[in-house]
This record gives structure tokens, sequence and C-alpha cells, in this order.
């Protein structure tokens, strides 16, 4: 391991650019993890104060918005009130590009899939594409606006 009081100012540079997207990732890692779990109580680990979510319901505005639709929409999957990961959300394909010290946007594929009993037996709910937006506030990255464009199933 080299010694990093040595290294020059670009490559900690390099290294917190790394670190940054890490932590930035890692949100929607929670996220996915705070939602299925049904630990809404947990997203303000996620998402900024007034934060905008869009998603197939219509927009929701600030923390208490965003949890109060979250935790209705968990209750709406979970048909068999096993109060435990009605759905599962997997995140993967990350982009993120950085638009200054604090601020960053990207996107990620979302394949959401249903474990609660349904008709169709197709796990499959949708794939989506989130678009966010990232500030860092107070030394943390949070969530500061989503927006989920689904893909499939298509409309129309």
């Amino acid at each position: 391991m080299s010694d990093l009081a040595g290294a020059d100012s670009g490559l900690l540079r390099k290294l917190q650019n790394l670190l940054d997207i890490e932590d930035i990732r890692n949100l929607r890692f929670q996220y996915s993890d705070y939602l299925d779990g049904n630990d809404i109580d947990l997203l303000d680990r996620v998402f900024a104060a007034d934060a905008v979510v869009e998603v197939t319901i219509g927009a929701m505005r600030g923390l208490s918005e965003i949890k109060a639709g979250l935790a209705q929409a968990y209750k709406d999957f979970d048909r068999d009130g096993r109060n435990s990961y009605p759905f599962l959300h997997a995140v993967t394909n990350h982009s993120i590009k950085f638009l200054g010290p604090d601020l960053a946007e990207g996107h990620c594929y979302l394949i959401d899939f249903e474990t609660a009993s349904k008709p169709d037996p197709n796990p499959l709910l949708l794939l989506g594409l989130y678009r966010d937006k990232y500030q860092r506030l107070d030394g943390e990255w949070r969530i500061t606006h989503s927006h989920l464009a689904v893909v499939w199933p298509s409309k129309g």
C-alpha cells in the first residue's frame, strides 16, 4: 500500500471522485433496500428534505410526501400481507456525471420484480430508468430530484 501523504493533488482528486461516485451509487442501493424492506422512515438518508420524486403515481415533493407516497405503494403491493418485500428493486448500469464539487447527475436502470402473489405469473413489474440529480448537503450526498421513466411495459 502506498503512502498517500506524498501523493499529488491529481491523484487525491481522482480518489475523492471515486469515493463520491460510490457514495452516490449507494443512495440508489439504500433506496431499494429501505423501500423493499418497508423501512420508509430511513429515506431521509437518501433524499434531501426538499427533494422531488416523479414516479408512475405522479410527483411527490418533500420528504413527508415522498415517505407517505412510498408507504402507500408498499401497502398497495403487499397483497399477501407479509410485511416483507412485496417487490424487489434491482438497480444497475449506474452512470454519474459531476457538475461541480457538490453537484452531480446520473441515471441507472431499474429492474422491478413483484414477489406478492398475482394472477400473472411473470415476476417482472417494470423496467425503468431513474434519472437523478444529487447534491452534497452537510457533507453527505442526497438525491434532490428523481424521475422514473418506465420503458416496459410501454403505454399505448
